[in-house]
């Protein structure tokens, strides 16, 4: 395979530079090819084969050192007892010039400051590998690798006196640095998990250092493993298995790969079935109860979520195909990602037109449950550091113990229908969070868990382009104008909608959201009329199974509340304004009547117009 771009960059400035930092993703293995087959080898083991000369003669000796054991020989070599013995000699040695160059009238004091710390220590002898000559013979040129360099301070940027010395020392090494062999520099080599973890003023502005990236494993990386780790695979009848692996592996780490290897191992799933490991892996159950749902959507998912949402077909037809791509698991297969979630959709238009009813119904479909969606109401997220609360706190700040509202949730249940509910009042520090969710389909929290997204169904939903804040002088706001009315053309009402969010989110939140935007449109009076006498029927229902009491209303009191829930202020509030019409005209009359009347169960009420209201009486009293 094409050696990865990080190791062709730090073979171009081996023997130049006398500084490498590596950062990102040092904790994996990596695909090494030494001619004969591709091996994967840690960080440690793959340093050696970098530094080698063409001739795979070897140039450099290795020192290993971290914070806690100090001087280590990780590779087993049996070099580093002799390269520290003579690195602490050549220590003594630059300690004894410092104080004769330095003399200090108190005996006590010519001890170098803080000697006594076993980093400043550790750091003395990586400075005299790299800026002395350890052997006489046959020498050769050092390099110098710092693990977990990342743990040198605690605070980069505000170091204490012994955390100075330290990096003083690695810093005046690398600037003394001499060619061990006459021809190849003496090379430190600082491993951390990101740069930002060494001070700046080593790095800025410094040309003896060269920072380079390792990424996590692209697709090449992981097929390659992945040909090594499962060569039942192999067979070309398994193909379309062994594609489907890679693509569902995409952004694990190859460790992560060599785990899933090692659960394969252990036997109880077959060949075709070796996907299944992925989600045993990621949420813990081996079953995807996506499939499993599959069944629910065979009997005209449609029809289930008219019952609940009246009048808004673009929506309805919209939701059932992403259900039915989830169910199938057709969900991203247009990119090289396998990781995307199933379905994303945003839910644009009028308040009160059925957005969130219809996540619910979708969820009832799905689950059984319509409370088993995750709702986030984004109104409270709208302050500057709202996403902690979604994602959690960062290490050392209030609240990072707990974690994240939104990743605690989806990590305790990844099979899950979210609900961002008014997102064009979150902070835009979130939506860039969401962006990473809608790409990735995964995000870390603050504690540095990696929670998955990929199983998860996504609704968002504004109203943007239906209204708009109306300011006094002061720029205070002062009420809200509508943009589009009720009865305007619907391709009218999509368009303001389409240019008001154009101008809210920036282009890669749309860019990824795509044709999955679904643009509701004010109810029409015919499912206006379908609300209302959906909202009575309930509220008949409730009362018969609570107190025994039938209640029936005629066509006239039914026609009546339909004419005054065709009235603008009425409709412009969608299916609210239609239930808030239903409580003050049906509902409070009626509780009114069957407590003045005393109606026991067992009676009946019928419901009528009567002085231009809707009125009630006991069924059998006469017209």
């Amino acid at each position: 395979m094409v050696m990865p771009t990080w190791q062709r960059e730090l073979e171009n400035f081996i023997g130049i530079k006398p500084i490498f930092v590596l950062e990102g993703n040092v904790a994996d293995i990596y695909p090494w090819d030494d001619g004969d087959a591709t091996q994967f080898l840690t960080l440690n083991q793959i340093l050696p084969e970098l530094f080698a000369a063409p001739d795979k003669t070897r140039p450099y000796q290795f020192l290993y050192v971290d914070p806690l054991r100090g001087i280590s020989d990780p590779a087993g070599t049996g070099e580093a007892r002799n390269l520290a013995q003579a690195a602490q000699r050549e220590a003594e040695r630059i300690t004894a010039e410092a104080e004769a160059l330095n003399p200090a009238s108190d005996p006590a004091a010519r001890q170098q400051p803080y000697a006594t710390n076993r980093l400043v220590h550790d750091s003395l002898l990586v400075r005299a590998a790299l800026s002395r000559r350890l052997e006489a013979d046959a020498p050769r040129s050092i390099a110098c690798v710092f693990n977990f360099a990342s743990r040198l301070s605690s605070s980069p940027e505000d170091l204490t006196p012994e955390e100075s010395a330290v990096f003083m020392n690695l810093a005046l090494g690398a600037a003394d640095a001499i060619r061990g062999d006459g021809e190849n520099i003496n090379t430190l080599v600082l491993i951390a998990n990101k740069a930002a973890d060494i001070p700046s003023w080593l790095l800025r502005g410094n040309p003896d250092v060269r920072v380079i990236s390792l990424p996590n494993p692209d697709r090449p990386a992981r097929e390659a493993y992945l040909d090594v780790a499962f060569p039942d695979l192999a067979a070309p009848k398994l193909s379309k298995v062994r594609g489907k692996l890679i693509d569902t592996t995409d952004r694990m780490l190859l460790v992560e790969l060599d785990e899933l290897r090692r659960l394969y191992a252990r036997g109880g799933t077959s060949p075709e079935n070796v996907t299944e490991l992925v989600d045993l892996y990621k949420y813990g159950i081996r079953e995807n109860r996506w499939t499993s749902m599959m069944e629910k959507l065979r009997d005209d998912p449609a029809a289930a979520l008219r019952r609940r949402v009246k009048g808004q077909e673009p929506a309805i037809a919209k939701i059932v195909s992403v259900l039915k791509r989830s169910v199938l698991g057709f969900s991203g297969m247009q990119h090289s990602s396998g990781t995307k979630p199933k379905g994303v959709l945003f839910l644009a238009g009028p308040t009160g037109t059925g957005k969130t009813e219809i996540v619910k119904a979708a969820t009832e479909l799905l689950f059984g449950d319509e409370r088993s969606y995750l709702r986030f109401d984004m109104s409270e997220y709208s302050s500057e550091n709202a996403d902690q609360k979604l994602f959690g706190a960062p290490p050392g700040y209030v609240g990072y113990e707990a974690g994240g509202q939104l990743t605690n949730a989806v990590r305790a249940n990844p099979f899950s229908v979210l609900l961002f509910d008014e997102v064009e009042k979150a902070h835009p520090s979130i939506m860039d969070k969401f962006l990473q969710i809608l790409e990735d389909g995964r995000m870390t929290d603050g504690q540095g868990q990696t929670v998955y997204f990929s199983e998860t169904i996504i609704f968002f939903t504004s109203n943007v382009g239906i209204s708009e804040e109306l300011l006094d002088e002061h720029g205070r706001i002062i009420g809200r104008r509508n943009i589009v009315e009720p009865g305007e053309p619907y391709d009218i009402i999509r368009q303001k909608v389409a240019s008001a969010m154009a101008t809210h989110f920036k282009p890669e939140v749309l860019n990824r959201i795509g044709d999955n935007i679904v643009v509701f449109d004010y109810i029409s009076p015919e499912a206006s009329r379908l609300i209302l006498e959906a909202q009575l029927a309930k509220i008949n229902g409730n009362v018969k199974n609570r107190c025994g009491i039938t209640v029936a209303p005629d066509e006239a009191a039914v026609a009546l509340l339909a004419e005054r829930a065709l009235a603008p202020e009425v409709r412009e509030n969608g299916g609210r304004g239609i239930g808030n019409l239903v409580e003050d005209s049906y509902l409070n009359p009626l509780a009114t009547f069957i407590f003045d009347a005393n109606v026991q169960a067992g009676q009946a009420v019928e419901a009528i117009v009567a002085d231009g209201a809707v009125a009630f009486r006991k069924a059998g009293d006469g017209c």
